[in-house]
């Protein structure tokens, strides 16, 4: 089953070079701003603010690093490391990541939120990229609902 064999190969070498020089740009930039000692500018002495803020802080890593996950599988079938039939592989696909609340988002910092909501915006354009790949190649059936255990573990994630 040929994936992203559907796109130009120069095409989509370029998007997937420009994806992946984004994500690793905003991982450069989340990793600078949540090891600042200074990120949670207001209400640092609060701990629950604290601990919701370190859980933000994990799910914008998490967010990026499925991305780069991701974006590196499909570098490693343009280069030939693995077949066709290895992208439908769930390792290969790209991981589920959690949303942020908005309204908890909406206390933090600017940085904080410009942060949150560029890796959402960045998820969220994988994956619709990922969607469309499944569609052009005939997987478009939802492959969370074939597996009563991954549909529970995505009950379990939608509720945290």
């Amino acid at each position: 089953m040929r994936n992203a064999a559907f796109l130009d190969p120069g095409l989509h070498r370029r998007l997937v070079d420009g994806l992946y020089l984004e994500a690793m740009v905003m991982a450069d930039e989340a990793r600078t701003y949540f090891d600042g000692s200074d990120s949670l500018d207001d209400g640092g002495n609060d701990p629950l603010r604290r601990v919701a803020f370190a859980c933000e802080s994990l799910k914008v890593t998490t967010r990026l690093m499925h991305i780069i996950a991701w974006l590196l599988s499909q570098r490693a079938w343009q280069r030939g490391e693995i077949g066709d039939a290895d992208l439908v592989d769930e390792k290969y696909r790209l991981g589920r990541a959690t949303q942020t609340d908005a309204e908890l988002a909406g206390s933090f910092p600017f940085t904080a939120r410009a942060l949150i909501e560029a890796s959402q915006e960045l998820y969220d354009r994988v994956a619709r990229l990922q969607d469309r790949m499944d569609l052009m190649t005939g997987q478009g059936g939802d492959q969370a609902g074939a597996s009563p255990a991954r549909a529970l573990l995505d009950r379990l994630s939608g509720a945290f």
